[in-house]
């Protein structure tokens, strides 16, 4: 019945959809993750209004559109969204946008698939954590920016200093990132998690990562994963596992009392920001601080 009714509001939206213009006379710009909601405020600065979907905490695979959602989307002026299936559950609503030639810029399209981690069991066959490989996010940065100028000229000088300063700090980034992790050997660069979501991050600073769940939040783990991964970790004498801010945290909890009771202690070695930032407004809440977080969090835990 709620689906029913959220097409019934985007077929209205359809035939009567005009572009209203705000008494600001900047751009409405709705963003669906918290790390694109950072990026895009970063590029756009005060020339645009940023209306982020998902907050704090919120798990982008299981996100189901409301009725201000519809409303916020098609009366958008630009929607940004991260694409490879992150935001599975508002794929109808993308797919009805673009058939009324809405204004829609997907982040994940300006990464070449060999860069992208292809997965059997997911069903875009791509990862789609882009964001956890720093490389990806520059490339992200650039493309957006590039399209934004396209969609609204007269601000494009402030576009081009805001990304060149965010590229400046992304850089600087990689290189603190790069420097915490070679206090940890490579042989303790083991990362188990509750799902499959720092791949990309795996791949770029040399961590085998190991999730409980797939790449997608939306399966949930069995016995039989729980205990072959506790095997895992007593094999490899693992000295802690962690949380993910987005997803219960019982999965790992289940996990850490299954190694505990073969006579291994395992750690939780903290709370990680996977598939969302931090609180609006601290550290954590912006895509360096949560990136220089999760960073400081591993590496302290696993030495």
């Amino acid at each position: 019945m709620r689906k029913i009714t959220i097409l019934l509001i985007i077929l209205t939206m359809i035939s009567c959809n005009k572009k209203v213009k705000k008494e600001t006379g900047k751009l409405n710009i709705v963003t669906t993750t918290t790390m694109i909601t950072d990026l895009v405020k970063n590029i756009g600065g005060n020339q645009i209004n940023v209306n982020g979907l998902m907050g704090s905490g919120v798990d982008p695979h299981l996100y189901k559109a409301s009725e201000g959602d519809v409303s916020k989307l098609f009366n958008a002026d630009i929607v940004i969204y991260n694409g490879l299936h992150l935001e599975g559950k508002l794929e109808e609503v993308f797919e009805k946008m673009q058939h009324q030639n809405k204004k829609i810029i997907v982040a994940s399209d300006t990464i070449n698939k060999k860069n992208l981690i292809e997965s059997e069991n997911f069903a875009s066959n791509y990862d789609p954590h882009i964001w956890f490989d720093i490389n990806n996010w520059s490339k992200i940065t650039s493309y957006i920016c590039n399209k934004l100028i396209k969609l609204d000229p007269k601000n494009q000088l402030t576009y081009k200093q805001n990304t060149q300063e965010y590229l400046k700090k992304l850089k600087k980034l990689s290189s603190k990132i790069s420097s915490k992790i070679s206090e940890l050997p490579e042989n303790k660069r083991v990362l188990v998690t509750a799902h499959d979501a720092f791949n990309y991050f795996g791949r770029q600073h040399k961590f085998n990562v190991v999730g409980l769940q797939g790449l997608s939040t939306a399966t949930e783990a069995g016995v039989q994963d729980v205990q072959r991964l506790a095997k895992f970790i007593i094999n490899n004498k693992i000295k802690a596992i962690f949380v993910e801010s987005s997803v219960p945290k019982r999965t790992i909890e289940a996990l850490q009392e299954a190694v505990n009771a073969q006579g291994h202690q395992v750690l939780i070695g903290g709370t990680l920001y996977s598939d969302a930032l931090g609180n609006k407004g601290t550290t954590e809440g912006t895509y360096t601080g949560m990136y220089t977080y999760n960073v400081n969090t591993i590496v302290d835990a696993l030495k």
